[in-house]
């Protein structure tokens, strides 16, 4: 398919909350119930937020290794531009077993469920709460979690956002790294070197500050050290890439890949990329970004959720009230954008779409005066993910770097 970007100067938007507080704070908009769910593997939290409904699924969450649901996602989830979307959707995020706030130590003798265990512990938890699908995003650990699920339960999951996801199990050179570092490193530190990317981890310091006084102050290391061994012992995906004629194991449902240029997960998420369906999958790699997209750019990742639910046949554009206003309302010097996007959609084959600015579109900034900044405008559409376009054709995979 064609893919036209054209660049646009927009002013910067902060989340609605700041620093340590916007990775902790969930704003009281929804509402939420917490529950410890028994499943086959034992207890696991959950915190459900919004009321599930029958006819479309929920948003599942699951977090990396050294965070738990609130400092993985809710930088992400605060972000006004997100609220707009998940006012449709029911969310339910996941804290992998000893991860939450507050939790107390596994009594000794505890044996922590492997990657499969806690992947197989999705179901009940879908169970408790009534959901019958759901679109899962999840980080590092969590994407791996996720993606098993997937493979184990297709009929479950809808859409996937795999954010540094990593499908191959730790070679024994990481392996070596990883126990050689352990003996001079604080676990703090190896989850750190995990999450960031040796240029952020250099250069922003506030963010790695805020972060590792978390794993440190917030988080049960006894337990964090459990679930970092859990995610080194993982096993191999085994996903490939369908060949026409040969039964692969692979994803069926629609993918979003996404990964910051100076993540660490950047060479695994490629490779993920090449082996998954290439008419089902996204990879979108983001330009200025470390390894929490979802925290240093919530509003492009945002609006890449947007059009991947929208390419699944959920949110019409003419509901996305904040998200365009956003583009067209505000004061600020902005370039316009101009030009046609070529769009793929499900039975039609590829066609073009004018897109024009109407003039001048731009984004509020509060506080600091009013920053301009060179970003790629990304459009993303894919596949509505609906019985009606089973038998029809699906659009090709693209990479976006924005």
């Amino acid at each position: 398919m064609s893919t036209e970007f054209q660049d646009a100067h927009l002013a910067e938007v902060k989340p609605l909350v700041e620093k340590e507080e916007a990775i902790t704070r969930l704003l009281p908009d929804f509402d939420v119930q917490e529950q410890d769910v028994e499943t086959v593997h034992g207890s696991v939290h959950v915190t459900m937020c919004g009321t599930p409904r029958g006819n479309r699924p929920a948003i599942l969450t699951y977090h990396d290794i050294g965070l738990n649901h609130k400092t993985c996602f809710n930088p992400l989830f605060n972000f006004e531009d997100m609220q707009e979307i998940t006012q449709h959707f029911a969310v339910c995020h996941v804290d992998a077993p000893g991860q939450q706030d507050g939790a107390p130590s596994f009594q000794a003798g505890y044996v922590y469920p492997s990657m499969d265990q806690l992947a197989e512990m999705l179901p009940g938890i879908l169970k408790q709460f009534g959901l019958k699908t759901v679109i899962g995003m999840g980080t590092g650990a969590g994407a791996y979690i996720l993606t098993r699920f997937a493979l184990n339960h297709a009929e479950m999951v809808e859409g996937l956002v795999l954010i540094n996801v990593n499908p191959c199990a730790e070679g024994w050179m990481d392996w070596a790294a990883t126990k050689i570092s352990g003996w001079t490193n604080a676990l703090p530190d190896m989850v750190i070197s995990h999450l960031f990317g040796k240029e952020e981890i250099h250069s922003n310091h506030d963010l790695i500050h805020t972060y590792r006084q978390h794993i440190i102050n917030d988080m049960n290391q006894t337990n964090l050290h459990l679930f970092v061994n859990s995610y080194n012992s993982r096993r191999d995906l085994e996903i490939e890439r369908p060949v026409p004629g040969i039964n692969v194991v692979t994803l069926q449902c629609p993918v979003l890949l996404v990964v910051g240029d100076s993540s660490p997960a950047v060479d695994a998420v490629v490779e993920c990329n090449s082996k998954l369906d290439p008419t089902r999958t996204t990879l979108l790699k983001m330009a200025d970004c470390g390894g929490l997209p979802q925290v240093s750019q919530p509003a492009k990742l945002a609006e890449a959720f947007k059009y991947f639910v929208q390419g699944m046949g959920y949110i019409p554009s003419a509901s996305m009230t904040r998200l365009m206003r956003s583009r067209t309302a505000s004061g600020s010097s902005v370039t316009s954008l101009e030009g046609t996007r070529s769009r793929s959609h499900t039975g039609e084959g590829t066609r073009s779409r004018s897109h024009t600015g109407e003039g001048t579109r731009s984004r509020s900034h509060t506080g600091e005066g009013a920053r301009n900044r060179s970003h790629t405008d990304t459009r993303i559409e894919l596949t509505p993910n609906s019985a009606s376009n089973a038998e029809q054709s699906s659009p090709k995979s693209m990479e976006v770097s924005c």
